[in-house]
Parts: structure tokens; C-alpha cells; sequence
């Protein structure tokens, strides 16, 4: 179970709290979580990476374990405490 921390677009357009749980099958890495997240709250597809390329949309970030994974290639594997819900995925609008 991955927690994820969305900004307050994202929660008011998915109608969710401030932190919200996702499964990922396999290797947790970006591209699983947002995989995941869009497959449950399809209302955010589009909205964290664009439909075609798959990159980042503008003025959002990531951060695992306070360390700025913006930039990471989505196959990225995550740190084990954001694997394991010991600490949280944050998508933080800028």
C-alpha cells in the first residue's frame, strides 16, 4: 500500500482527504503509483502527467522521503520507506 499526499486541486477534483492509499502490483516506482492512482480516481488522468508522453505536467513535483524525485525516470524504484507506507508519495503544486 503506497500513501500518496495530493496538492488541493487534485483532492477537490477527486473528492478525496489529504492523504489517499494506492496498490501497486510489482516494483513501486512512479509510473506503478500513477498507473494506479489514475486507474482508481480517473477524473485525475491527465491531470499529474500528460496523456501522450507521460511526462510531468508543469508546476507539479514529487517528493519521496524529502528528496525531490521531479526529475527520476518513472521506472524509478522507490525508496523502501514509500514502499512499504512508511512514508508518504507528495505530488505538491508549485
Amino acid at each position: 500500500m503506497i500513501r500518496v499526499e495530493l496538492p488541493h486541486h487534485l483532492r477537490t477534483l477527486a473528492r478525496v482527504g489529504h492523504e489517499i492509499t494506492v496498490d501497486v502490483a510489482g516494483e513501486p516506482t512512479l509510473r506503478a503509483v500513477f498507473d494506479a492512482l489514475e486507474a482508481r480516481y480517473p477524473m485525475l488522468r491527465g491531470t499529474i502527467r500528460d496523456h501522450e508522453t507521460q511526462k510531468r505536467r508543469p508546476f507539479l513535483r514529487f517528493y519521496a522521503c524529502s528528496e525531490d524525485w521531479s526529475h527520476e525516470p518513472p521506472d524509478t524504484s522507490l525508496p523502501r520507506e514509500v514502499a512499504t507506507g512508511k512514508e508518504p508519495l507528495l505530488v505538491v503544486g508549485v
